[in-house]
């Protein structure tokens, strides 16, 4: 049975209750992990004091960066290990779980190679005939709370940032998807990370989430997941005023004009809602299509979602269950309300006849002409579902494209280059991809955080400033 894992040693949660963990395959349980609460979490935090206090503040960033790349090379080593965990723990096919673990690889090495970018030697600045001091410092013990969607590489850029940036971390995994972050963390300590380096405490959001998101002890969270509980988790940390980087998700369209290549967009509509079954924060869930080319558009991509098969992770299938079956009731409500309102539905994939009944299947689903106003072109789903609906002009698109609360991400289909950048300018988008879209998890692209946040970005090297803060010494020569 897993246990947490603090100071580089697997410990039991001193509440002593466990919770099962669920298949989503065959919506069977298999394994246990600890049901933590406070006490825990200030174990983890401790430990993770202690760490920064005795060992890691010591440690320049070349040998952070040496650590950080053992780490990736760890990863890669325990590649197929990792995958195995993912595939049975979050649902993913083997495809989909290889790649995540690439991308939970890839942002170590990059955040290796980054420590050197943060200024660590005191810099001169002049002022009249006195000096200015100016470096960066790390926040200390930084939280960590990563939602079931996609642990591997929200771990890679969030944990591996803040080690970067010479933090130490707490990490508070979905109790959905806890086990690959916990073999993860063994490989820290065999890669030679030191103890309190890098903590798991596992469970309940609202008990061990809550109590870390609290701590006094933690200077700075992250939090990928649903913005509901994103909300909560600013509250609590503004009672003391800690900062926060949010990864939250919405509504992202995927825009298609008429001049567009088809042939290049439809794979990539479909892989954009498809992948994960839906369940990401940039999942393009929108799809406004010029009307000259609306029904033609989608008429192909009718046919492309009746060939999608749903299935257990281990078939690879094109895409895998749902995380749990809370979530896939939450789609079924959807769907049961498009349903009611008359909004047509142009086609379904197929869920394999040999899926076990107790998995939590959902066959992908193309909708048409979804009000913008409805549910459903408002508010994130977190499934297989595409709605789309046809714009006149260019200002149409945009307005279509805006009309949303959140849009982390667009897509773009046009081979007019004025128009490409005048939808990038336009659109309220934080991330707009040109005639592509998505990143397979790299960390290289610039990617704001929530607006809301108070923080800039949640990767790339800016992250960085993020995860540190500056230290200004002013100097009166006497």
């Amino acid at each position: 049975m897993p246990l947490n894992f603090i100071a580089n040693a697997f410990v039991a949660s001193t509440s002593g209750h466990t919770l099962a963990v669920i298949d989503p395959s065959d919506g069977q349980p298999f394994e246990e992990i600890q049901r933590s609460n406070a006490q825990d979490v200030d174990h983890a935090v401790h430990a993770a004091r202690q760490c920064q206090d005795a060992v890691w503040h010591r440690l320049g960033a070349a040998e952070r960066g040496r650590l950080l790349l053992q780490l990736s090379g760890k990863v890669m080593a325990h590649a197929d290990e990792l995958a195995t965990l993912e595939q049975r723990d979050g649902g993913k096919p083997a495809r989909q779980a290889r790649t995540e673990v690439r991308a939970l690889a890839g942002a170590l090495a990059f955040y290796a190679k980054a420590c050197g970018t943060l200024q660590e030697a005191p810099l001169a600045l002049p002022l009249d005939s006195d000096g200015v001091l100016a470096w960066r410092e790390p926040h200390g013990v930084t939280g960590h709370l990563i939602s079931w969607t996609h642990p591997m590489p929200v771990f890679g850029r969030s944990v591996g940032a803040a080690l970067a940036a010479g933090n130490v971390c707490v990490v508070k995994p979905s109790g959905s998807a806890s086990l690959s972050l916990l073999r993860v963390a063994q490989l820290a300590a065999e890669a030679g990370l030191p103890a309190g380096a890098i903590n798991i405490v596992t469970g309940h959001g609202h008990e061990a989430g809550d109590a870390l998101a609290r701590h006094p002890g933690v200077a700075h969270l992250s939090f990928a997941g649903r913005p509901a509980v994103g909300t909560l988790i600013q509250q609590a940390a503004a009672q003391r005023h800690c900062p926060v980087v949010l990864e939250l998700g919405g509504k992202s369209p995927q825009i298609v004009f008429a001049d567009a290549d088809l042939d290049a967009a439809l794979p990539v509509i479909v892989h954009a809602i498809v992948h994960n079954a839906g369940q990401s924060g940039t999942a393009a869930s929108r799809l406004l299509v010029d009307a000259l080319v609306y029904e033609p558009l989608l008429e192909r991509l009718g046919k492309a979602f009746e060939q999608l098969r749903v299935g257990p992770a281990t078939m690879d299938p094109d895409l895998g269950p749902l995380i749990h079956a809370r979530q896939q009731q939450r789609v079924w409500d959807f769907l049961s309300d498009a349903q009611v309102d008359g909004i047509p539905m142009v086609a379904q994939g197929q869920i394999a006849d040999d899926a076990p009944e107790t998995g939590f299947y959902q066959a992908p689903t193309l909708l048409r002409d979804v009000p913008v106003e409805h549910r459903l072109a408002q508010e994130e789903i977190a499934g297989p579902v595409l709605c789309a609906m046809p714009f006149e002009d260019e200002d149409h698109a945009v307005e279509l494209g805006n009309a949303v609360h959140a849009c982390p991400a667009a897509g773009v289909w046009t081979r007019d280059g004025a128009r490409q950048f005048r939808m990038a300018r336009r659109l309220l988008a934080r991330k707009v991809f040109i005639n592509h879209y998505g990143t397979d998890g790299s960390v290289e692209l610039p990617f704001a955080a929530e607006p809301s946040a108070g923080c800039a970005h949640s990767q790339d090297l800016q992250v960085l400033d993020a995860l540190s803060t500056l230290k200004t010494v002013a100097v009166r020569h006497g």
